[in-house]
């Protein structure tokens, strides 16, 4: 195995961000208190794993039961949806609930929305325009696993599976969406292309004031130390960074130090930060890692301005801790609480054991991380299982156990 590699950031600032998702996060997260299946997703303590692993307390954020979609994008797709439509309708932001987006479906027709994805995006996309009676249309990559893509076509989607990597992929919905006349949702940004990417991240939003509630409740015992953030093109990173960071601040809770993870096959952030400047990096190659959600090449433009900045530091990572993360949280510690967390939700777990408690051929690199990490025994980490079981075949062949349902 790879050993983990880690890059402290030099850039990282005091102060505002440059995205403020504050005032639309609040307005994202009343719309989805609309829709059917919104709830809260739990915020589970798992003291069994902090005593083995040697720090305070570990916490995680369990998106698996997100309006029964196992993972959160629906929260970005269903706002950005939202937005578009009630802009058509000439509704303001705070009017927008399901059943007003329902009643004026007469009055404009069917629209079709267009997105790129490596699962769970495209299937959370294909929700929401299904409940608001449009048409979806998604794109995957090539090598895209048959249940992600059974699930979008599920919701009532058009899937198609191209033989293009997932940057290229993102490229060709959107010269699609152009040429047919649809409505590009993708949950990553360009020059040009912005406003939409800018919604999802708000729709996010909803994740990290959700979080900085359920840890104001717990109390200054519970504010985390460090934040593990799972990094694909940025957005869901940058989205919690600066909705979670606010949040906390606002409540008198010390600065955590944000750690991206990604995968070392598809680590644009991890080497955008490495190179220390103001220019995002591109990371070229297949992208092929046992972590679909976060095989991504190419750093959202709405992202880079707020992890160069907010990032402590950011961590690329082999696949094996992913397997390592999933199977320490289906087969727990003592009374602690099991969690469904599928290949790119289990990294931060798989990251976290690496670090505290590693095999002996990697004790040497693992103390020089926790070294650069400041991680010890006094440290709270949070952790987001972005995702449950999207590939039960993978998650069963890992872990051991039988998907939920079964």
């Amino acid at each position: 195995m790879r050993p983990v590699e880690i890059v402290v950031n030099r850039q990282r600032q005091a102060g505002p961000l440059a995205l403020e998702v504050g005032a639309g996060a609040r307005l994202a997260r009343k719309f989805h208190a609309t829709l059917p299946g919104s709830a809260p997703t739990p915020l589970v303590t798992l003291p069994g794993l902090a005593a083995r692993l040697g720090v305070r307390a570990v916490l995680i954020k369990d998106e698996s039961r997100r309006f029964g979609l196992e993972a959160f994008k629906g929260l970005g797709s269903s706002w950005a949806v939202a937005r578009v439509w009630g802009e058509k309708l000439g509704l303001a932001p705070e009017k927008l609930t399901l059943e007003a987006l329902r009643e004026a479906r007469a009055a404009l027709g069917e629209l079709t929305f267009v997105t790129a994805t490596d699962g769970n995006h495209g299937r959370g996309l294909a929700w929401a325009a299904r409940l608001l009676g449009h048409r979806a249309r998604v794109f995957m990559p090539k090598g895209a696993a048959a249940a992600r893509v059974a699930a979008i076509r599920a919701q009532g989607a058009e899937c198609v599976v191209t033989d293009l990597a997932y940057d290229d992929a993102v490229r060709h919905a959107a010269a699609h969406a152009l040429e047919t006349g649809a409505i590009l949702v993708q949950d990553t940004a360009w020059a040009g292309y912005e406003k939409i990417p800018a919604w999802i991240m708000e729709g996010y939003g909803t994740l990290a004031l959700e979080t900085a509630e359920q840890l104001a409740a717990g109390g200054p015992e519970s504010w985390p130390s460090h934040v593990f953030l799972q990094a694909g093109v940025g957005s869901f990173a940058a989205a919690v960074l600066a909705g979670l960071g606010t949040a906390l601040e606002e409540s008198g809770a010390p600065d955590p130090a944000f750690v991206s993870v990604e995968p070392q096959a598809a680590d644009c952030v991890f080497r955008s930060i490495r190179a220390g400047d103001e220019h995002p990096r591109a990371c070229p190659g297949s992208l092929e890692t046992l972590m679909a959600g976060l095989s991504c090449g190419e750093v959202s433009s709405l992202a880079w301005p707020v992890l160069r900045p907010g990032l402590a530091a950011a961590c690329a990572v082999p696949d094996d801790l992913a397997r390592l993360g999933m199977r320490l949280l289906a087969r727990p510690e003592g009374d602690d609480t099991a969690l469904v967390s599928g290949e790119s939700g289990a990294v931060g777990a798989g990251l976290l054991h690496w670090l505290m408690q590693p095999e002996p051929a990697a004790r040497t690199d693992a103390a020089k991380a926790r070294a650069l990490l400041k991680l010890g025994p006094q440290s709270t980490v949070l952790l987001i299982s972005t995702e449950g079981a999207t590939d039960r075949a993978v998650w069963e062949a890992v872990t051991g156990c039988a998907a939920p349902g079964d």
